[in-house]
C-alpha cells in the first residue's frame, strides 16, 4: 500500500495496552501515524511509549501553547486520512454520538472529514445497555465504521461481549478503509429483508429477517468505493449512506424491482428472505373468524413465489452472484444443493440455529460454499464482518473475470 495517514485516537481503557502494537502494524506498511490521547488513556498507556513507536508527537490537550505551536488540533484533523478510536469505550462514544467538542479527541472527531473507524472495547453490561446500542448506531448511520468487538474473558472478570479487536483485525479493517477500493466503478444490487404475502387486509405470511446482513453488505460496497443498490422487503433500519434504496412488499415485487435493476449490475448479493410460498387468493378485506362456522379452520391454498436467484443465474452474462442459505439443520449439505440448483457463484451458508446468530441480531455465523472449491468456515462474526469477508471474495472474482 502507499503511505497514508493515520489518526489513533486512544480511550480510556485496560485494552489501551495493545495501542503501541497496532501503531506499529501500521508503520510496518509504512503508514505514517500520530497518537492523541483522552485524559483517562493516559493512565492505561505512556504517551511515551506511543511516540517512541510511532515516531511523532503525542498530543493530549486541546488547550496547550506548545502543542498548538507544534501542529493545531484544526490542521491535525485535516491532515488524517483516518481517524482510528481504539479503544472505544463506552463513555468516549456516547460523546462523539452527541457531538461534544469538550477535549481534544472529541474536538479532532467532530471536526475531522476522515473516515472514523471505531474498536469498541468495554464490560459486556456496558456494551449490551440500550444507551451504548443506540450511540453506536447514531454514529454508524453517520458513516463511521466499527470493529469488534469480540467475546471471551474481560479485564473487569465478566465474560462476554466487549473485547476489543486485536490490533492485526483493525489494521486490517483499516486497510479496506483507506487503500482499497476494489469496489470503484462497480454497481452493486443486494436484496435484504423478508418478503410478506398478504393473507387478508391485515394479516400475512412473513419469516423473521430483519435485513441487518443485506443492510452491512450494502454499507459495504459504498465503503470500497462501489455504488449500492438496495432492494428491501420490509425493513424499518436507516438506509446506509450512499446507498440507493428501493422498497418492496412482496416476492412478486421483489422480482420486479430485481430485474428492472440487474442490467446496470455487474454484482448480486441476494441477502434476502424471500418467501417460497404465497396464498393464491388473498382477501381483499380481513377474514374474521365468527364468519365461519364454531370451531371451523381456515385452509389457505398456497403457490409458488418465483425463483429469483434462479433466474438472475440463468442469466448471469460475466455477472458474479451470490446467494444466502439461511438454514437450521444440515446446513452445509442443505447449502451444497441450493448451489448445485440455482448456479451461482457463491452461497453463503448462514447458521440460524443459535439465538445470538442469525435473525435480528448483529452477528452471523457463515460458510462460505464455491462450486469447485473447499468450503470456508468461519467463526462467528458481525454482519459487518461477515460484509467485507464476502466482499473480499466477491472483488477477487471480478478481478478473475476481468
Amino acid at each position: 500500500m502507499k503511505q497514508r495517514r493515520i489518526l489513533v485516537a486512544v480511550g480510556g481503557g485496560i485494552a489501551a495496552y495493545k495501542i503501541p502494537e497496532l501503531v506499529r502494524a501500521f508503520r510496518r506498511v509504512g503508514h505514517e501515524v500520530r497518537c492523541v490521547l483522552t485524559e483517562s488513556a493516559a493512565h492505561f498507556v505512556s504517551p511515551l511509549s506511543l511516540q517512541t513507536v510511532s515516531g511523532q508527537p503525542v498530543r493530549s490537550q486541546l488547550f496547550d501553547a506548545v502543542e498548538e505551536g507544534s501542529i493545531d488540533h484544526i490542521a491535525l484533523a485535516d491532515w488524517a486520512e483516518l481517524v482510528v478510536v481504539a479503544p472505544a469505550t463506552a463513555n468516549l462514544m456516547a460523546r462523539l454520538a452527541h457531538g461534544l467538542a469538550d477535549d481534544l479527541v472529541s474536538t479532532l472527531a467532530l471536526a475531522t472529514r476522515a473516515p472514523l473507524l471505531l474498536a469498541p472495547a468495554m464490560n459486556v453490561h456496558m456494551w449490551e445497555h440500550p444507551a451504548t446500542q443506540a450511540n453506536l448506531s447514531l454514529l454508524r448511520e453517520r458513516g463511521a465504521q466499527q470493529v469488534g468487538p469480540g467475546t471471551g474473558d474481560l479485564a473487569c472478570g465478566y465474560e462476554g461481549e466487549g473485547r476489543m479487536a486485536e490490533p492485526a483485525e483493525i489494521a486490517a479493517r483499516s486497510e479496506i478503509l483507506l487503500g482499497r477500493r476494489d469496489l470503484a466503478g462497480v454497481r452493486v444490487l443486494v436484496t435484504a429483508g423478508g418478503t410478506r404475502e398478504p393473507v387478508d387486509a391485515v394479516r400475512f405470511l412473513g419469516n423473521r429477517s430483519s435485513g441487518k446482513m443485506g443492510f452491512e453488505v450494502a454499507r459495504e460496497v459504498v465503503v470500497r468505493g462501489g455504488e449500492a443498490v438496495l432492494v428491501s422487503a420490509s425493513s424499518a433500519l436507516p438506509t446506509p449512506e450512499g446507498t440507493r434504496r428501493v422498497d418492496v412488499v412482496t416476492a412478486l415485487e421483489m422480482r420486479e424491482a430485481v430485474l428492472e435493476e440487474l442490467p446496470d449490475c455487474q454484482v448480486v448479493v441476494m441477502a434476502a428472505a424471500v418467501a417460497d410460498f404465497r396464498p393464491a387468493s388473498p382477501s381483499a378485506t380481513k377474514l374474521r373468524k365468527e364468519d365461519l362456522p364454531e370451531e371451523a379452520g381456515l385452509r389457505l391454498d398456497l403457490v409458488r413465489t418465483p425463483d429469483i436467484l434462479a433466474e438472475i443465474c440463468r442469466e448471469k452474462t460475466g455477472r458474479v452472484v451470490v446467494g444466502f442459505a439461511a438454514e437450521s439443520h444440515d446446513v452445509l449439505a442443505s447449502a451444497q444443493r441450493k448451489l448445485a440448483r440455482k448456479g451461482c457463484d457463491l452461497i453463503v451458508a448462514n447458521d440460524i440455529s443459535e439465538s445470538s446468530s442469525g435473525f435480528d441480531v448483529d452477528r452471523n455465523t457463515v460458510s462460505f460454499v464455491w462450486p469447485d472449491s473447499p468450503v470456508e468456515e468461519l467463526p462467528p462474526l458481525s454482519k459487518q464482518e461477515v460484509a467485507a469477508q464476502l466482499l473480499d471474495r466477491v472483488s477477487k472474482l471480478l478481478d478473475h473475470r476481468r
